[in-house]
């Protein structure tokens, strides 16, 4: 997940969960720690909660606290795999809202406000296939959950791993990991690279850019045999990655992206003020859960940032165009989505939109969050 991990699947293996997530209070089990700046959560989910947490690898977990008397959420991925009890990877950001609170605060009995989980970066477990893997720091934490996964589910599926960090004590899950290969032997290929530690091959050492991208796939991949790619870490990363696959001539239904930024930057509250709009509007219904709501809305605001003024019951997580837990379909009306990370192309054209990036354009709009 990540500092604030925010999954956005530019095209994924695996069907896009329908059901309304709900926060729900978990007993965190442990706290381990990773390195010096990271640790693992992991929740004990009670029977009656088993359905609705149950998840698929990749997906992510959100997390809601009360902070100077307002609801601050952030989303993590989930590095457990499936079936196991949901766990999430954390690393701090200096001053961190939520990371420095989960990294030194939180301790095992402590109760947190958790959604179930939500994403679509998640590969089909039913479908055996050789799965490339390339990450960057906490962009790891998916990743861990879909390779452990993948292996797990059927014999004849193999797994190669690009990790990228800065240095040797950086490296999260490095145990888990060097466990994975061991008990796949053959179906399992890691490669750490180091981009702030020297290593004996120069391959491995030095930034995950597209130049050394290109240098270990041509070395580690039979590009004719990899069925899926995964990229999972910062912008640059994800961006060279693509440009390296796009060059190879990949079909882009086989390459999924995660984005992720940092846990703290910043994220606005969504404005809940019953101040009237000073300029045009929109007459906006909104759709959720069976219940249709109507009232005038500002067209230089979020869909998402005004309609909370009047259904604050409202889905979101992280405001950024990437998570996708705001997802609704346009069914009359026109509306500008300026941003998106987490809609694939056949849902755009659908008419669905990220109502934290989309605006109100027609003078009459209509909003179903339940499509």
């Amino acid at each position: 997940m990540a500092d604030l991990m925010e999954p956005a699947s530019a095209a994924t293996a695996g069907p896009r969960t329908r059901r309304r997530p709900a926060f729900h209070a978990l007993r965190v089990s442990a706290v381990r720690r990773l390195c010096d700046d990271a640790v693992a959560v992991s929740f004990d989910v009670p029977a009656d909660l088993a359905d609705e947490f149950a998840f698929a690898p990749g997906q992510s977990l959100t997390l809601r606290r009360e902070v100077d008397g307002r609801g601050e959420r952030r989303s993590y991925s989930i590095c457990s795999p499936v079936g196991a009890s949901p766990r999430i990877g954390v690393r701090e950001v200096p001053d961190g809202l939520f990371s420095s609170w989960l990294v030194h605060d939180v301790r095992p009995g402590d109760t947190l406000e958790v959604m179930a989980p939500t994403g679509v970066f998640t590969p089909d477990l039913t479908v055996p296939g050789h799965h490339v893997l390339i990450a960057a720091g906490s962009g790891i934490t998916p990743m861990l959950s879909i390779a452990e996964s993948l292996l797990a589910a059927d014999d004849r599926s193999r797994v190669t791993l690009f990790y990228g960090n800065r240095r040797t004590d950086s490296v999260m899950f490095a145990d888990e990991l060097a466990d994975l290969k061991d008990l796949y032997r053959t179906r399992f290929q890691l490669a750490h690279v180091l981009s702030r530690e020297p290593r004996e091959a120069d391959l491995l050492s030095g930034r995950l850019d597209a130049d050394r991208l290109s240098a270990l796939i041509n070395g580690f991949v039979d590009v004719t045999d990899a069925d899926h790619w995964w990229l999972c870490g910062p912008h640059g990363m994800v961006r060279d990655a693509q440009q390296v696959l796009a060059d190879l001539g990949l079909p882009g239904g086989s390459v999924h992206q995660e984005l992720f930024f940092a846990d703290d930057a910043p994220v606005r509250p969504a404005r809940r003020e019953e101040a009237a709009a000073d300029g045009p509007v929109s007459e906006v219904t909104l759709v959720l859960d069976g219940r249709s709501t109507t009232s005038a809305l500002p067209r230089d605001t979020t869909l998402l940032d005004s309609a909370t003024r009047v259904r604050p019951d409202l889905p979101f997580a992280c405001k950024g165009g990437v998570c996708g837990t705001c997802r609704a379909l346009v069914t009359d009306g026109e509306a500008d989505m300026r941003r998106n990370y987490a809609l694939e192309p056949a849902e755009v054209a659908a008419g669905y939109v990220l109502t934290c990036q989309t605006f109100p354009v027609s003078d009459s709009l209509t909003v179903d969050f339940d499509s």
